[in-house]
């Protein structure tokens, strides 16, 4: 598999704090990655570090196979866009004023290009309105817009949808799959609003405390968190050992849990249980969410 970006055992530390703790993270080409955490969590001092808005204290990382280290970086950062934190807008120009301004800084024709871009994320009708007079989901819109200027394959994105209205995260979604789709960039999403991230993204990386906990493809989160049926029962050894003998899948939550994904026939499986002295306690369905999952993977608490 080709990786746009990967990093190896990347720290950061502030004084004595470590906002980055040895994070290793692979992002495939032609992915919608969610860098999934809670605020705090470390998710933008990577994107600052990757963007080369400040260096690594520890670790490594590599763009398209080039090293951080490498003098090559600054060439290969030019195939990257990004947007952190807030977008970088000039707020008393037009939309189309922003494409021209950065086209200009970046030295490349924006004749046709502006146009176009701001056709692609929806702003090509905003006339000579200024951008401090936009909503905050046309601001994010120019935002990526200014960041696609460069042509860029990779794109990073830092909380695209955080302070959105329903319907702005609608565009934002929409927007997102089309730049993947359409124009086939790579795009790299750092969130903490996991059910909205869930709708798009292709692979997953997990971070709590400055490290990278759990990296998935969006099929594998499915498996864990997909529809179930869950038991409690006095003895899941002799469940486990019935469901076996019925081919059917399970999973043993503790001694007295299991996560039964199918729908078996209860009568018949508490008979056979109940020969073996096993009882059924409860049956209900589950759904794990992403953020459910999530939850399991770093526990409670916060990180601020």
């Amino acid at each position: 598999m080709d990786y746009v970006l990967k990093t190896n055992a990347i720290s950061k530390k502030y004084k004595d704090f470590k906002a980055l703790d040895g994070l290793t993270m692979n992002v495939p080409k032609g992915s919608i990655y969610g860098f999934v955490g809670r605020n705090g969590a470390g998710k933008t001092t990577l994107i600052r570090t990757i963007c080369g808005l400040q260096p690594p204290t520890d670790g490594t990382f590599e763009l398209y196979g080039v090293k951080n280290t490498d003098s090559a970086i600054s060439d290969t950062r030019k195939r990257m866009g990004a947007v952190v934190e807030t977008p970088s807008i000039y707020p008393y120009l037009t939309a189309k004023q922003n494409l021209e301004i950065q086209h200009k800084i970046m030295g490349v024709p924006s004749l046709k290009s502006t146009d176009a871009l701001l056709e692609l994320v929806g702003l090509k009708d905003t006339g000579k309105k200024k951008a401090k007079d936009f909503s905050l989901g046309m601001r994010q819109r120019l935002g990526i817009a200014v960041a696609l200027c460069g042509n860029p394959d990779f794109l990073v994105l830092d909380e695209p949808i955080n302070g959105l209205d329903p319907q702005g995260i609608i565009e934002m979604r929409e927007l997102i799959l089309k730049l993947n789709r359409e124009k086939h960039i790579t795009i790299l999403i750092s969130s903490h609003i996991l059910d909205e991230l869930s709708k798009i993204a292709t692979h997953y990386g997990f971070i709590n405390g400055g490290q990278l906990i759990r990296e998935m493809s969006a099929e594998e989160l499915e498996n864990e968190c997909r529809k179930c049926v869950r038991m409690k029962v006095t003895d899941t050894s002799v469940l486990a050992r019935t469901l076996d003998g019925m081919g059917i899948e399970y999973k043993i939550i503790d001694n007295e849990t299991a996560d039964v994904f199918a729908s078996p026939n209860i009568t018949k499986l508490a008979f056979s249980l109940w020969e073996e002295k096993c009882e059924i306690l409860s049956v209900s369905e589950h759904d794990e969410s992403l953020e459910s999952f999530f939850i399991s993977l770093v526990g409670g608490g916060s990180n601020e």
